[in-house]
């Protein structure tokens, strides 16, 4: 498994080797890692910033990238060009994921192996500093991950770029690559060709690219719009799916309506969910109702509001899109649908009283 992190890389074994603070070049340095189990330990690895010269021919000859070899490459260009390769062969989607307050690498990783399993997609985390802040406790460790989700915003920012330009660009060799079947096929028809291109592409683009927030992996989503020349509100996934959201409720339609998606935004509440009616009893603008439990002023004109209160295994949960919860059959078939790029709506019904959907 692949991650991408703004944490502080050490020489340590195994995920030791992820620290609990930012990057000590600053919070928007990015680290691309591989992570393996092996028997009971991991295996972590740094993947090597820069291609070598032969390494980028190869790339460019393998997937018909039509990039100038001569020019620096960097490592994330071989990552993408796999995973996409995997996701092709495999029929599955790539679902990027957030995670939220007080989870170390070894809670990312479990959850992400986890939500692989379950929802038949790639993940591939996004793991900030998130550890409560070292040896402090309740508020106090509340209020240090928020900052280290407000200064990991830009790192984040900076990722969802490095998506975008990487998905352009193998998109852009695939949709080349196959133009050119459809013009050797009906080389005197054009009108034929181009019929049989889109067919060809309708077939080849099943590969979705998903994001999914969890509880302040939201906060930190939210800021990477303030930033400067921000990414994250232009058109790079096809569903953003914010799940328990740990934001403010109130105003959440200035930055939910900025967003804009191939196929939907999804808002997913729990009016239950125990980890963020705690969250609100803390101090300043915590004090508000969150956006992940509060099913009233659901007014984003660009946002699916899906209400999965009282359905049966989520009770309290927080984390209802794996672990009990998915002996829910219906929740599980939603959120595998809504991982891998559909819309989800067709399994629920609308209530126009609050401008959500449930499951009846």
């Amino acid at each position: 498994m692949y991650l991408i992190t703004n944490r502080q890389i050490s020489k340590g074994k195994g995920l030791s080797a992820f620290g609990k603070t930012p990057n000590a070049s600053g919070p928007n340095e990015l680290r691309l890692m591989e992570v393996n189990k092996n028997r009971r330990s991991w295996q972590v690895s740094a993947i090597n910033d820069l291609l070598t010269a032969n390494e980028v021919k190869l790339l460019n000859k393998n997937y018909k990238l039509g990039i100038d070899p001569r020019k620096p490459w960097y490592a994330s260009l071989k990552v993408a060009c796999e995973l996409f390769e995997k996701a092709r062969k495999e029929q599955k989607s790539i679902l990027f994921f957030v995670h939220g307050y007080n989870n170390d690498v070894e809670d990312v990783v479990k959850a992400a192996m986890e939500i692989e399993k379950i929802h038949d997609v790639i993940v591939v985390p996004f793991t900030w500093p998130a550890n409560g802040g070292g040896p402090i406790s309740g508020t106090a460790s509340y209020l240090s991950d928020k900052a280290d989700a407000r200064a990991s915003s830009g790192a984040l920012n900076r990722a969802v770029g490095k998506i975008q330009q990487l998905h352009r660009l193998l998109t852009a060799a695939r949709k080349t690559e196959l133009e050119t079947r459809a013009k050797k096929k009906f080389p005197d028809n054009a009108s034929a060709a181009y019929s049989y291109y889109v067919q060809l592409m309708e077939k080849d683009c099943s590969v979705t690219l998903n994001l999914l927030c969890h509880s302040m992996g939201n906060y930190v989503f939210k800021n990477t719009l303030k930033t400067s020349d921000n990414v994250t509100s232009k058109l790079v996934f096809d569903n953003i799916c914010l799940v328990a959201a740990d934001t403010n409720s109130s105003k959440h339609a200035e930055w939910v309506g900025q967003l804009d998606v191939r196929s939907r935004v999804n808002i997913v509440i729990n009016e239950k969910d125990a980890a963020l009616k705690a969250s609100r009893l803390k101090p300043g603008d915590e004090q508000k109702a969150r956006l992940g439990h509060y099913t009233k002023k659901l007014n984003s004109s660009n946002a699916h509001y899906i209400d999965v209160t009282g359905e049966p295994n989520v009770g309290s949960e927080h984390t209802y899109f794996k672990g009990d919860a998915m002996k829910n059959n219906a929740l599980k078939e939603m959120f595998t649908e809504m991982f891998n790029g559909r819309a989800v709506e067709g399994l629920l019904k609308y209530h126009a009283d609050n401008n959500s959907y449930k499951f009846d």
